[in-house]
This record gives C-alpha cells, structure tokens and sequence, in this order.
C-alpha cells in the first residue's frame, strides 16, 4: 500500500539557510520509499518537495485553495509544475489545510508560519502522524513548547533533523499506528 505524505512548510522564505533543500530532499525521499507526496500545491517549502519527489520519479498531488487553474494561477499566484495532479478545493487555505491533512496518513512539517501550525494542530486533532524536520525555522522551532503548553503529549510525532531518517522513521510510525487501528477494529468485532 502506497501511503500518502503530506508535506507543510512556509511559502515564503523565513526558513533557515539550507531548509529549502532539505524540503527537496525530504520529497525526494517520499518518493524513494514508494510513497505518494501531497502539497498545498504552493511556492517555498512544498514546491521543493515536489521538485525532490518528481526528481525521484515520484507521484505529487497538489489540493489547491483556489477554485480553478485561472484562480490558481492569477488570483493566488501559484506554481502548476512537477506536480501529478492539482485538485482545485475552491476552499481558500484554511480549508485546503483541513483536506490536506485528512488525505494524509503522515504530514512533514519544514519551516513554517501560521498555515504550518494549523496544518500541524489538525494532523494533531486527527490523530495522523506528524514528522517535524528540525533545525529548518519558523513555527518548527514552536512546535515541541507548544505540545508542552497544551499538555497532549508527543504521541505519533517524530522530531528530527535529518530528511531520509525522518522519512523512515514517519514510514515506520505509520506502519506502528496502521496496527494498533487494525487491532482495535478486531477488539470491537
């Protein structure tokens, strides 16, 4: 089975230095391990991953705020290359944030402003599992204090710093909460 990844970074470049390679690598990775990248369909950190995942001969789906490829393209000023598919949500970003994540068994976080933090806030709420590159910038640097604050734990998400390990060790998280899904369905049957 082909698990599906988000990736959720900032558009804009509040990233440190190297995070946008780090993007393209953690793409790249997706793609190396058979499974299937999803973006916000925008610049910045989710266009590097697409580029590392078609790079690797991976498959990239896009789920875009705008309405059409015209709204994408003229009204939000958005990229329609190296990506498979672009789904036009028509659901501006807040809701093309939510199906993003719902679409996702894994959401990667790189970087990041407030459309990062409610990506990751509903990947939390969802119980999917979360992987956090570290040392990338903006709301990456938040998220640990944050999950302190809230007093949630840190179950199904992983921190780390490198892309291929992050990727292996998402794949694995979610392979671990793919079983314990499958042995409460049997519990209630």
């Amino acid at each position: 089975m082909q698990y599906k990844i988000a990736v959720s970074g900032s558009a804009s470049n509040n990233c440190t230095k190297g995070a946008f390679k780090k993007a393209y690598e953690v793409g790249r990775q997706i793609a190396l391990h058979g499974c299937v990248l999803i973006t916000g369909a925008t610049i910045g950190v989710p266009e590097w991953a697409t580029r590392g995942s078609k790079a690797a001969g991976g498959v990239s789906i896009g789920l875009s705020p705008a309405v059409s490829k015209q709204a994408h393209m003229h009204t939000y000023h958005l990229p329609t290359r190296y990506m498979d598919l672009i789904i036009y949500t028509g659901f501006d970003y807040s809701g093309r944030n939510m199906l993003m994540t719902r679409s996702s068994d894994a959401v990667i976080v790189i970087c990041g402003r407030i459309g990062t933090l409610n990506e990751f806030t509903a990947a939390f709420e969802d119980k999917r599992v979360v992987g956090v590159l570290t040392g990338t910038g903006g709301v990456e640097e938040e998220i640990d204090n944050i999950l302190k604050l809230a007093k949630r734990g840190r179950r199904r998400i992983v921190f780390e710093e490198d892309p291929k390990k992050l990727v292996e060790k998402v794949i694995h998280q979610i392979k671990i909460n793919n079983k314990q899904k499958h042995l409460k369905q049997q519990e209630v049957m």
